[in-house]
């Protein structure tokens, strides 16, 4: 009985049984140094996957050209018989790695170490550029191109997610946009994944002061910035990426860029309009007080016309009153008095 048990569990290991998908999951993670797309779905992160193939590589397409795989080179017979056995190794090994369809991709699909996300991992292309493609795309035909996937972020830069690593890396990885002469108006994106040692106010607050070092005229604008600042920390991987038109194509959301908007130019002219619509509230809103402070003028002058009106009756009735009296107490006529007698 312990002999078969023996056999199964050397079959497990053999045949990849065990912990082989922990050490294949392992193999294919997020790791420092690599650029590429990170994306967010809803749930399927298999079928995002698939999607995320479809898109990348058929804007990949416009933008490089189709992918080209290279065969390895075989050596003839007469050049192998030269050559000795190590260096015969050596050429096979990396004939081996030439052949690798994993390393000729211009995609590869890893594990992000955060559920719902997904890494691609880009070769030979710039990340940045053709996801803004890809949206600027979508923004402008309004075509849904995906049912999973929610936003499609690109990461120019990786570096361990620890602030000095941070510190040091984004003083580098961000004077082309910032440094002096170079200035913009921007915004800092965060988010924090499986990881604790983070806080947002302190990432931001020690980005904005880099920022900030390197050119004086670089300004904060949560409106309208001319960039945006990705920064995206699963794990112990910090990903980076600055990109353009952020808020108008709805922070990259693919769902969101696709959707008929009316005849708008962008973010800006929803700003530009509910700004005149609360000018023309405000306006609206002193009229009234102007016509309502006229009104209770107006009730007030007649009130104080009423009371005049009311003081004159006054008047005019104890005159009428005094003359009552008068005529009680004026002494009587001589044919008054005559009459009186004759009574």
């Amino acid at each position: 009985m312990s002999e078969a048990q023996d056999l199964r569990k050397r079959s497990k290991k053999r045949y990849g049984g065990g912990h082989r998908s922990k050490k294949y999951k392992g193999s294919r993670e997020l790791e420092v140094g690599m650029q590429g797309v990170l994306i967010t779905c809803n749930m399927n992160e298999r079928k995002c996957t698939a999607e995320a193939f479809n898109l990348l590589n058929e804007y990949a397409d416009q933008l490089y050209g189709p992918e080209n795989f290279k065969e390895p080179e075989e050596s003839s017979s007469e050049e192998e018989e030269d050559e000795d056995v190590e260096a015969a190794l050596k050429k096979e090994v990396k004939q081996l790695k030439a052949s690798s369809g994993k390393l000729q991709r211009r995609f590869q699909a890893m594990d992000s170490g955060a559920n719902n996300v997904i890494f691609i991992k880009t070769k030979n292309l710039d990340p940045e550029k053709l996801v803004h493609h890809i949206l600027s795309d979508l923004h402008i035909t309004k075509k849904n191109k995906s049912r999973v996937i929610l936003r499609m972020l690109p990461v120019s830069g990786t570096c361990k997610a620890f602030q000095e690593d941070m510190d040091k890396y984004l003083s580098v990885f961000l004077e082309p946009w910032f440094k002096a002469p170079n200035q913009g108006s921007y915004q800092i994106a965060f988010k924090a994944r499986n990881s604790s040692h983070n806080k947002r106010d302190d990432i931001i607050k020690a980005l904005a002061g880099l920022v900030g070092k390197m050119n004086p005229k670089n300004k904060v604008d949560l409106t309208t910035p001319e960039l945006t600042i990705i920064v995206e920390v699963i794990k112990s991987v910090c990903c980076v990426s600055v990109v353009r038109d952020y808020t108008l194509y709805r922070k990259y959301n693919l769902q969101e860029v696709a959707k008929e908007e009316g005849p708008k130019d962008g973010k800006q002219e929803e700003i530009k309009s509910n700004q005149e619509e609360k000018d023309g509230k405000q306006e609206e809103i002193k009229s009234n007080q102007e016509e309502k402070d006229g009104k209770q003028e107006e009730i007030k002058s007649n009130q104080e016309e009423k009371d005049g009106k009311q003081e004159e009756i006054k008047l005019n009735q104890e005159e009428k009153d005094g003359k009552q009296e008068e005529g009680k107490d004026a002494p009587k006529t001589d044919r008054e008095r005559k009459g009186e007698e004759e009574k």
